[in-house]
């Protein structure tokens, strides 16, 4: 069986994190976040992968190559037109002629989850449409289910009938293109895959598979967080760089090739450390914390529950809670990232000039690449900081500020 993963998105709802990264290459849990999808499906004995690209499809190629860095076989498609899920579909009618493994590349899918997938393909010998149960299904397709066969589909329902959604997974028979054939365009300008099913289940069952390990959409920058904290579940302690014997570790800990752990630091896992890293002297790293390569956390530092990419540096006296910090930032001394409210009600996020729940409780900074902060600047809870902007000494940022923006 070949896999299918969906990578093409501009990803724009994830802005300034994919100004100058492509989404799948955004890291979580020490790797980019398609290659935790890869690794999933090689484990359930999936390595013969096709990925389809678009935004920035040279760094993804240059990345990831032929797959053999990775135990598997990828070959590419590349969408030069975004024109809906059963288009992009469609582009590997000529690749594949048995069922095969579709996933959407912004979910976070466990491989035991692509493992039941597969599973209960082979039992029913048809297609398959993953499900998930969430609270709140209205961002979602809904699924009506009957004697384990989808009935109906509703996307985005107002009043939804039971919380049962599509998951973004799919084991596809080749009967799919035929249906794809036969959409037509929606009101989007777009053919979209629900459409394509409403056809298909007019001529045969399309079966469902409710996973039962975690599971979560990647939609916003703050949604990174969660990933993070479920992708590192069941890390295992690694040490590759030189620990001070009069450092602390606590549980499960990866550290890098070419990191230091300085004297007097204290990190608690799971926390992974990159690469070519100096933490400490006296840093302090709590849990789900995610340092990437060449990374510098200094004397008197917290992160806790963070995720800090290649080459930026928190070189004294700060706090960062509940953030992710984009490539090559500076923090300077002192600065400190608020991430919970005094009333402690679900930060607010202002996107695209209207406030927008995160459905967290603990939410502090997304900062976007080549950012730099004076000393003892401030940065409310929430705040969104486009790439390339200076937050001066002193300085308190909040709401969303656009790229290249001097706050003083």
């Amino acid at each position: 069986m070949k896999g299918y993963i969906l990578a093409a998105g501009e990803g724009l709802r994830m802005r300034p994190l994919t100004s100058n990264t492509p989404k799948p290459l955004l890291p979580v849990a020490g790797k980019p976040f398609l290659e935790h999808d890869i690794d999933a499906l090689k484990a359930a004995g999936i390595k013969d992968i096709i990925l389809l690209i678009g935004w920035k499809a040279n760094r993804v190629r240059e990345h990831f190559g032929d797959g053999s860095r990775f135990g598997v076989r990828i070959e590419y498609v590349e969408q030069k037109e975004r024109l809906g899920t059963a288009h992009a579909i469609s582009m590997i009618k000529d690749k594949v002629d048995s069922p095969f493994f579709c996933l959407y590349g912004d979910v976070v899918l466990t491989p035991a989850s692509v493992r039941g997938l597969v599973e209960h393909h082979r039992k029913v010998k048809g297609s398959v449409m993953a499900l998930t149960s969430v609270p709140d299904p209205r961002r979602y397709g809904c699924i009506k289910v009957q004697d384990g066969v989808v009935v109906d589909i509703m996307e985005k329902p107002e009043v939804p009938e039971g919380n049962l959604v599509n998951a973004g997974a799919y084991i596809l028979d080749p009967s799919i293109f035929d249906a794809i054939a036969e959409t037509k365009k929606s009101v989007r300008g777009e053919y979209e895959i629900t459409d394509s099913f409403r056809i298909m289940m007019g001529k045969s069952h399309l079966y469902t598979h409710l996973l039962t390990g975690e599971w979560m959409d990647v939609a916003r920058p703050w949604d990174l967080l969660e990933a993070n904290r479920i992708l590192m579940d069941g890390l295992e302690a690694r040490v590759e760089g030189v620990v001070s014997d009069k450092a602390t570790i606590v549980g499960e800990v990866e550290i890098g090739k070419g990191s230091e752990v300085l004297a007097g630091s204290y990190i608690v896992g799971p926390v992974i450390i990159g690469k070519d890293c100096v933490i400490g002297p006296n840093a302090y790293i709590r849990p789900s914390t995610c340092v990437c390569d060449g990374c510098k956390i200094g004397n008197s530092v917290e992160i806790k529950n963070s995720i800090i990419m290649d080459g930026t540096k928190v070189p004294h006296l700060s706090y960062v809670g509940d953030s992710v910090i984009g490539e090559r930032c500076n923090l300077g001394a002192g600065t400190k990232i608020a991430n919970l409210r005094l009333d402690e009600k679900e930060v607010m996020v202002v996107v695209d000039g209207k406030k927008t729940g995160s459905g967290r409780r603990k939410l502090g900074a997304i900062i976007g690449d080549d950012v730099k902060t004076g000393i003892n600047a401030t940065i409310d809870v929430g705040t969104i900081i486009g790439e390339g902007s200076f937050i001066g000494m002193g300085a308190l940022a909040k709401g969303t500020i656009a790229p290249g923006s001097k706050v003083f």
